[in-house]
């Protein structure tokens, strides 16, 4: 029996602003890959080749990304975002196989969870979670799905969410398409009369607020083997999985200890730590005596000498001289194409898109775009 996959790849992601503002969050890199290109990797190593992605937000820039990937892939427009299960609508016309294998184009889900899921006709997949509340909490009997309750604030953590995934015959995708209102399919579906498997996934990862992009992006970053390219001087020290891109440059006395990943272009100077769970972008500069450890940095930024960024998130084009983030937890977000001026202290700030910010500042709040601060 055949069977597509349709993904869904139209929201922004709201709760990851700044960082969604320029981009979609199926766009956003985990392990220095979009989280998009994580999900098409797992349903071709589950074996599907006909895929189907709905876009909406920003939808040229994921329609470019898309013309890159390896395998061919066929586009539907959501031209304005009404819920993922409108998004899943607009794919209707282009479903033709005999299952449907659905799947959210911003969460990360392993090859292994994806196969599990197609060996059922019908299927949920399903995943514990510290938020249950946050999700469709699943109530279920002999391993089929009785009921999804979007509401559920009074369960313990741990408890059983839907990931947004599904397989269904062609009965109950055509059922599904039939309905005028597919966003009631939810509350409205006798999932018991039509008997939906329950199935837990292996592995699972929402990023659906900026800690969890920073756990998926560790994890992402354990699954990855050493590559060393580009020019390391001899004096510095890299140990455990570490991946340097094209015409990387590491100085003296650096330490880089994995798992970790320096993408293409980076130029890390002399003396820099940089510990765990780190990921730079394309074209990061690093300057002398910066300690990082646990966070994202996109392309194009520059960090200055004797800086501290820890659990934290900074967007592409940044310029951050001498900057320190501290930690309960998580650090701190920067958005795209800020610059942030020396000794300066980053406490749990969210600080927007073009922002300007002199030096000596303690900043501890949201920070709206295009903002001086002086």
């Amino acid at each position: 029996m055949s069977i597509q996959a349709v993904i869904l790849a139209g929201g922004e992601g709201m709760r990851l602003r700044p960082l969604t503002k320029n981009r979609p969050k199926v766009l956003l890199p985990a392990g220095n890959r979009p989280i998009l290109e994580h999900v098409l990797d797992a349903v071709v190593g589950a074996g599907v080749r006909d895929i189907t992605v709905v876009v909406g937000y920003r939808k040229e820039q994921v329609m470019k990304f898309l013309n890159t990937y390896p395998v061919p892939v066929n586009v539907v427009v959501q031209n304005k975002q009404l819920g993922t299960l409108h998004a899943l609508s607009c794919a209707k016309d282009a479903v033709h196989a005999d299952r449907l294998l659905v799947l959210p184009g911003d969460n990360y889900i392993n090859a292994a969870s994806i196969r599990a899921l197609i060996e059922e006709e019908n299927a949920v997949l399903v995943a514990p979670h510290q938020r249950p509340w946050d999700y469709g909490v699943i109530t279920q009997k002999d391993g089929f799905l009785c009921s999804t309750n979007m509401r559920a604030f009074d369960v313990p953590s741990g408890s059983l969410v839907e990931t947004g995934a599904y397989v269904l015959n062609r009965k109950l995708y055509e059922e599904f398409f039939a309905i005028d209102e597919p966003d009631l399919v939810v509350k409205e579906m006798d999932y018991t009369a039509r008997q939906v498997k329950v199935v837990e996934a292996s592995n699972w990862y929402d990023a659906d607020t900026f800690v969890d992009l920073l756990e998926l992006n560790r994890y992402l970053l354990k699954k990855q083997s050493s590559l060393l390219r580009g020019s390391i001087d001899q004096r510095a020290t890299i140990r455990g999985h570490v991946v340097l891109g094209k015409d990387v440059s590491v100085g003296p006395g650096t330490v880089i200890h994995g798992p970790a990943v320096i993408g293409d272009g980076c130029v890390i100077h002399a003396n820099v730590c940089i510990e765990p769970g780190t990921a730079l972008g394309a074209r990061v500069e690093i300057e002398p005596f910066t300690y990082m450890k646990n966070s994202i940095v996109m392309s194009d930024t520059l960090i200055g000498a004797q800086s501290r960024i820890v659990d934290s998130i900074i967007g592409e084009g940044c310029t951050l001289e001498m900057v320190s983030t501290s930690s309960r937890g998580f650090g701190s977000v920067v958005g795209d194409r800020t610059s942030i001026g020396a000794f300066t202290h980053l406490c749990g700030a969210i600080i927007g898109n073009n922002v300007e910010i002199d030096g000596g500042k303690v900043i501890d709040s949201e920070i709206p775009s295009d903002t001086r601060v002086m």
